[in-house]
């Protein structure tokens, strides 16, 4: 053992080796990792792992390949080819060109953030985002924070902690990443008063449950699943009387929160903001990023003595957004309020008609060189947990293969790396998500992939 710890080369020596010198970054990180790559090889050597180290050239290649692993770990572009238009793992909703002007505009310089120019004050940093947000919606007042998870928390925290929230059995959703409503309900202090069935709840079952004790009542969007058969579940409207009645307010978490009716566009019977305001909820929130099309944010609606009860708690600055959000919504919104969906990605592929689709399908068509390819009809989806029974008509390219799944991880591999669905023995590439100028890219790589490119 002693021959194999002796073994171990210096950190100078591996320092001075080629493959050290050459690399374009910080010597004290370089030897941060090395020191940390020598340490489990003394611990290999100590469990009997094994018996010799690498040589200081070895070792240089290796710890190399991993700084330039560590330096560039940074987001992957990918061509969206899956059919899922807001695709959660891959960054949910690609922002228009203004939200992204916004965005740059706001980083390359100082900004009027939280300074009140005209008096000399200081200011907040709401004041740029709340009145064009309440304006596109038609609500009393607005808030927006950094997620729509942020959002639930901040209503909860701030209007029922240490009060019981009355919710639905059939509502208690988990969304990815464990965001489960009974732990959120926990955390913020609320004390959450179930009723109804899983698959049945009624007005009187939160009539039942209405007491000095309750702090809300609260309704959310199944965003990623769907109850089906014999089921009976509130609308709004009359858990809005029910809270009248009581004077209780009435908080509705939309989830993805579709911001207009999109049942011309194959996606019937979605919860919208408008109708949820409408019908008369006190509160609600919904996500940005989503079917909105904008950056990740919570954006919250609602009265405006609730909405200032949670402006004012101290959660809300743990939660607050960044200019970048507050400059590239702001875009957003401005382009939904001049009726500009088509310039806001998201809203652009929903609402596309599939014969365009058609179109960029027959055109990778051509551009590929496998034999066996087709163009073939396919259903897309929302996606991000919006409207989870509903899909809507869109077209692809089916490329067969027997090595359908190895090809399909080489395009993973790819820069940009290209996602699309495996049936059986086929890939298949959507062209819902796909915009016209990827087309060239998304062919050449399915070319080189395919073997077709030569």
């Amino acid at each position: 053992m002693n021959e194999a710890y002796r073994s171990i080369p210096k950190v100078d020596a591996v320092l001075k080796e080629p493959a050290m010198r050459e690399l374009p970054y910080d010597e004290e990180i370089v030897k941060r990792l090395l020191r940390d790559r020598l340490d489990l090889i003394r611990a290999s050597i100590a469990g009997g792992r094994v018996a010799r180290s690498p040589s200081a050239a070895e070792l240089a290649r290796e710890v190399a390949s991993e700084v330039r692993d560590v330096m560039e770990s940074g987001l992957v572009r990918v061509i969206n080819a899956a059919g899922v238009v807001v695709f959660t793992n891959l960054g949910r909703a690609p922002l228009a060109r203004e939200a992204i002007r916004a965005a740059a505009d706001a980083a390359e310089s100082y900004t009027d953030l939280e300074y009140d120019l005209p008096g000399g004050n200081r200011g907040s940093r709401q004041d740029h985002i709340r009145p064009i947000t309440r304006a596109c919606f038609g609500a009393q007042d607005a808030l927006v924070v950094n997620n729509n998870a942020a959002a639930v928390m901040l209503v909860l925290a701030s209007l029922a902690r240490g009060r019981e929230v009355i919710v639905s059995r059939g509502e208690l959703v988990e969304i990815g990443g464990s965001f489960r409503m009974p732990d959120v309900m926990a955390l913020s202090g609320a004390l959450m008063r179930e009723v109804g069935t899983t698959n049945k709840t009624r007005i009187s079952d939160y009539r039942d449950a209405m007491s000095s004790a309750t702090g809300l009542i609260m309704k959310v969007h199944r965003s990623n699943f769907s109850v089906v058969g014999f089921t009976d579940e509130v609308e709004i409207g009359e858990l809005a009387a029910l809270g009248r009645e009581f004077g209780i307010p009435v908080f509705v978490d939309m989830g993805s929160g579709v911001p207009f009716d999109l049942a011309a566009h194959g996606i019937p019977g979605e919860w919208t903001v408008p109708s949820c305001l409408q019908q008369g909820a006190d509160v609600l929130c919904f996500s940005g990023d989503k079917v909105l099309g904008g950056p990740q944010a919570g954006i919250i609606l609602g009265r405006a003595d609730l909405v200032e009860t949670m402006a004012r708690h101290p959660l809300h600055r743990a939660v607050r957004v960044d200019k970048f959000t507050i400059a590239s919504l702001g875009a957003t919104l401005k382009l939904l309020a001049q009726g500009k969906t088509g310039s806001i990605p998201v809203l652009r592929m929903i609402t596309e008609p599939d014969g365009e689709v058609k179109k960029r399908a027959r055109k990778l068509l051509r551009l590929i060189r496998a034999g066996d390819a087709r163009v073939v009809p396919t259903r897309a989806v929302i996606g991000g947990g919006s409207a989870p029974t509903k899909s809507f008509g869109s077209w692809g390219v089916l490329v067969q293969s027997p090595r359908a799944d190895e090809i399909h991880g080489l395009l993973r591999s790819c820069r940009p790396a290209v996602l699309c669905r495996i049936e059986g023995d086929s890939l298949i590439f959507d062209l819902k998500a796909v915009g016209g100028q990827e087309l060239a890219v998304l062919a050449r790589t399915i070319n080189e992939v395919t073997g077709h490119g030569r």
